[in-house]
């Protein structure tokens, strides 16, 4: 329930050459900063260089105020809002919003995501038409600073990584100011009630309503 061909559908992603070459998403994350020096390029002329290892497609929206890090690439109708902070390593697609005070790093956005305020998003993966709700952040360092484990159940499958935050699913929404803690994985069609903890493998078409209670939808 956490291989990428279970959480995403790779129609809607610049990435998809990239992370056919993996089972689990989290195996993509080392190398998001070389894979988009060697996409930027090659993107034709409805993207423009606006500074080394920045590329906008022509139809974004950049707000003044938002600072873009290289190396990144904004998709087409894509806004990116007031002080927005995009450190860089980060794969935006199309029609996304990455809003105010929102900061991303080392990130794959699939189309059509949002994170509209407030959000922290570091190491990692949001699916097709995946939400944050306001203040929702993807926690990517263990305050132990030992290796991220994914837990499902009794299950605890070793990621070699220090650095993870959270694969969301297509679809998925997270509640407002809620915390993703490292190695959270959540599934297609998934929500998150507000203000949540959440850890581990959340399955697909369920909904978290605290760590001791995850139902499946109607």
């Amino acid at each position: 329930m956490y291989k990428i061909t279970d959480l995403y559908d790779l129609e809607h992603t610049l990435a998809a050459e990239y992370l056919r070459g993996f089972t689990y998403p989290w195996e993509a994350l080392k190398g998001i900063k070389d894979m988009i020096l060697a996409l930027g390029p090659t993107l034709g002329e409805d993207y423009e260089e606006v500074q080394e290892h920045v590329w906008v497609h022509k139809t974004a929206k950049v707000f003044p105020s938002a600072y873009l890090g290289a190396p990144c690439i904004i998709g087409p109708e894509t806004e990116v809002r007031h002080c927005a902070f995009i450190r860089g390593s980060a794969l935006v697609g199309a029609n996304c919003v990455v809003g105010n005070s929102v900061e991303l790093k080392n990130v794959i956005l699939f189309d059509h995501v949002q994170t509209p305020h407030y959000n922290y998003v570091g190491d990692s993966i949001l699916g097709y038409f995946s939400h944050m709700g306001a203040g929702s952040i993807t926690s990517n360092v263990k305050s132990d600073k030992k290796l991220v484990v994914v837990h499902n159940g009794t299950e605890q499958v070793e990621t070699g990584l220090k650095k993870f935050g959270a694969m969301l699913g297509d679809y998925v929404e997270v509640g407002c100011n809620s915390v993703c803690n490292p190695g959270t994985v959540i599934g297609r069609h998934s929500n998150v009630y507000p203000t949540s903890c959440v850890r581990g493998v959340v399955p697909e078409n369920s909904i978290y309503k605290n760590s001791g209670e995850i139902v499946e939808k109607c």
